[in-house]
């Protein structure tokens, strides 16, 4: 039998046609869907997809990577009753005390809170500017005080005599001595050991430092003491690398205002009677002051020393009448107590607000400055 006899006999297979097929699916997917748009449906929802899928045994492509990565029914989310806040797969954490509290209020601030003080470490610009300004001028000092040698015009100038170049014109007319010799050199390098003679007398390089302090109480006034009690220098050991010595006294019990310094000249023209420093200081007395003593304080009292000359006396406003105002230039020793305890007064607290032009402002209690080159200048005009 021939070739084709035998492809005749077989039976012809139908051909199918995709496109065909591909638009029953089509249609046949699309038979709940509006006449106008047959091929759009509204997407399900991830779970109503995934639990059909599951029920029906779909083989689409979320089905079968849901049964190769194990995934089961989607993991619902817990609402605790109290809260209202969802937490994906644990209940929200209970109130009162279920974990430790990592929150220390020590902490938080340095001292008190915030209502009543600043955090720790956070300062105004104007704070840190004075600190800042305060760092330079002690840096200064004591690369001063490093040194070996030292330029004898800048001797001369940081002995507090004259300016560098009033000091070169010294020099010049030959008005200073080193060991014993006339120097005209403009730039010799002295030494620490050298001496230094100007005018006939013997001066020293230490640079002028002013340092203004608000004692506090329980401190007495003096550079050392023999019963071994708190003085001020305690106080100001880090405010200059050279020896400082208060100008004048505070009792122990007084506080305020007190200049230390290491020119001689400024403290015996600031503690002399007849410069007239002006102090005026805070007086707190045990009972309210009457007109009548108030204005026999201002005409004088005898004491031992002769009549104890008071500038003024006042109320201060705002504060009981047992608070007085008193201005005084004399230096006697506890003047001021004395006074009042002759009209039968007993002070209780005594603070010293001025000094010399020079006030506490912005320093607390226990703390010191040193002084501006303005100040300096209105002290060496008083």
């Amino acid at each position: 039998m021939s070739r084709d006899n035998n492809n005749s006999e077989r039976p012809k297979r139908p051909r199918i046609s995709t496109k065909k097929n591909s638009d029953n699916s089509r249609a046949s997917r699309s038979e709940n869907s509006s006449e106008s748009k047959p091929f759009k449906r509204s997407f399900p929802k991830a779970g109503e997809r995934n639990s059909d899928s599951r029920r029906s045994g779909d083989t689409s492509y979320q089905a079968r990577m849901d049964k190769k990565y194990g995934k089961t029914e989607q993991e619902p989310f817990i609402t605790s009753a109290g809260e209202g806040k969802k937490t994906f797969g644990k209940s929200a954490p209970k109130r009162g005390g279920s974990r430790p509290n990592t929150f220390d209020t020590r902490d938080k601030y340095e001292r008190g809170s915030l209502k009543y003080g600043k955090r720790p470490g956070t300062e105004s610009r104007e704070d840190k500017n004075k600190s800042f300004v305060q760092k330079r001028r002690l840096n200064k000092i004591e690369k001063d005080v490093h040194k070996d040698t030292i330029r004898l015009n800048k001797y001369i100038a940081n002995s507090g005599i004259c300016s560098r170049r009033e000091a070169d014109e010294l020099i010049t007319q030959g008005l200073v001595e080193v060991n014993g010799k006339v120097v005209t050199e403009m730039g010799y390098q002295v030494q620490k050991t050298d001496k230094v003679v100007f005018d006939g007398q013997s001066i020293t390089p230490e640079k002028p430092v002013y340092v203004l302090l608000n004692k506090p109480k329980g401190y007495i006034s003096t550079t050392k003491d023999d019963k071994a009690r708190k003085t001020v220098m305690d106080l100001v050991a880090n405010a200059s690398p050279y020896r400082l010595f208060p100008v004048g006294r505070l009792d122990r019990s007084t506080t305020g205002v007190i200049l230390l310094t290491n020119d001689g000249h400024m403290t015996k023209k600031l503690t002399h009677p007849s410069f007239d420093a002006k102090k005026i200081y805070h007086v707190t007395l045990d009972k309210k002051l009457t007109h009548e003593d108030m204005k026999l304080i201002a005409e004088g009292i005898r004491l031992d020393e002769g009549v104890a000359v008071v500038d003024q006396i006042s109320f201060i406003e705002g504060k009981p009448k047992n608070e007085v105002g008193i201005e005084i230039h004399i230096g006697w020793n506890r003047v001021i107590r004395r006074i009042f305890q002759r009209l039968g007064y007993e002070v209780e607290a005594l603070d010293r607000v001025m000094f010399a032009g020079l006030t506490k402002k912005n320093i607390k209690r226990g703390h010191w400055r040193i002084l501006t080159e303005q100040e300096v200048n209105n002290l060496k005009m008083l």
